[in-house]
């Protein structure tokens, strides 16, 4: 592979060669016709060649040590079984240009992260430093409140760490709710019974579990109670004991309903919080979501953990980082 070399920035220019062990896996690094080299080198501003199991790098000093530790880090994810894309190049060079991350991307080469959750169907490294500081929040709090814009992974994390704890026995149950508000249009009557009228509103996290379990798992889970998606008005007047307890779109509730909600902590469990504080569908706006209300009087409790992710840690097409960042530029739509 030869191509033309990208300008590199103003600096002293540096070049090394990176050298893989297992070529055959080497395709996937690459991506098809090369797009995830051409994407570090639109991203990153260096000039790649790849000659067999050997990848030489040049640019500048900094550019050039990224580079090497994304590949690296892309080639470790591609041996632990992870699909590669240019949405996970994206984000393997926005975590190697985080200086908190403490090693998670240059972590011993052939080695594993040291944060990770394993569930039957995959593993779920993080991609960006926000979700690697939830991740080990999701772990060491007992409440943790994830804050920020669609497509950051703020539910399908939690549901995979869920389901994690679940499969070990860390937890004997897995409680997934939200609110039942429509976004922003009167859906009207719904036919048949109460399950199929709350269904469409809890979809997303069906999907988020049949993508950590086989559906078989989730079915059987869900018909002997491991595992209950309800919505909140169903939480009323119950302890949730050994439980992982998720509340997504919290931003639709009412003080009142959250503050019921968050009572029902019990036991031995975790309850996560999801919400963006920016697309509150109630009448009333902000000043009506009970998610709101909960951060001012629950920042700084103990154990409690406020996770606040931003436009530039979503995780979906770019296009979608773009949007938010357009939207949030002129006040959010709240």
């Amino acid at each position: 592979m030869s191509r033309k070399p990208v300008p590199a920035q103003a600096g002293e220019r540096s070049r090394v060669e990176v050298l893989f062990d297992k070529p055959q896996v080497l395709a996937q690094l690459f991506g098809q016709y090369d797009q995830n080299l051409v994407a570090l080198e639109n991203r990153l501003g260096v000039y790649i060649t790849a000659r067999g199991n050997r990848i030489g790098l040049e640019g500048t000093a900094e550019q050039v040590a990224i580079a090497r530790d994304v590949l690296h880090d892309l080639h470790n994810r591609i041996q632990r079984g992870e699909q590669i894309d240019t949405g996970l190049v994206d984000a393997s060079i926005a975590m190697a240009n985080e200086p908190t991350l403490d090693g998670i991307v240059s972590a011993e080469r052939g080695g594993t992260p040291p944060i990770m959750i394993r569930t039957r169907k995959k593993t779920i490294a993080p991609r960006t430093a926000a979700q690697a500081y939830y991740m080990r929040e999701l772990v060491t709090n007992d409440m943790i409140f994830a804050l920020g814009p669609a497509g950051t992974g703020k539910t399908y994390i939690a549901v995979a760490q869920a389901v994690a704890q679940l499969i070990t026995g860390s937890v004997q149950r897995l409680i997934l709710s939200r609110p039942a508000v429509e976004a922003g249009e009167k859906l009207g009557f719904l036919p048949g019974d109460m399950k199929e009228k709350v269904d469409p509103y809890l979809r997303p996290l069906y999907d988020a579990l049949y993508d950590c379990l086989p559906a078989e798992q989730v079915e059987r889970r869900i018909a002997s109670g491991e595992i209950e998606i309800a919505p909140i008005a169903f939480m009323r007047g119950r302890t949730l004991a050994d439980a992982f307890v998720i509340l997504d779109e919290a931003q639709n509730t009412t003080p009142a309903q959250m503050k019921m909600f968050l009572t029902r902590f019990g036991q031995n469990s975790r309850m996560v919080i999801c919400g963006d504080p920016n697309q509150v569908d109630l009448p009333g706006g902000v000043k009506a979501s009970g998610l709101a209300d909960a951060v001012v009087r629950l920042e700084g409790v103990e154990s409690i953990s406020m996770c606040r992710f931003t436009a530039a840690d979503v995780v979906r097409h770019p296009i979608v980082g773009r949007i938010v960042e357009a939207y949030e530029g002129v006040g959010g739509t709240g």
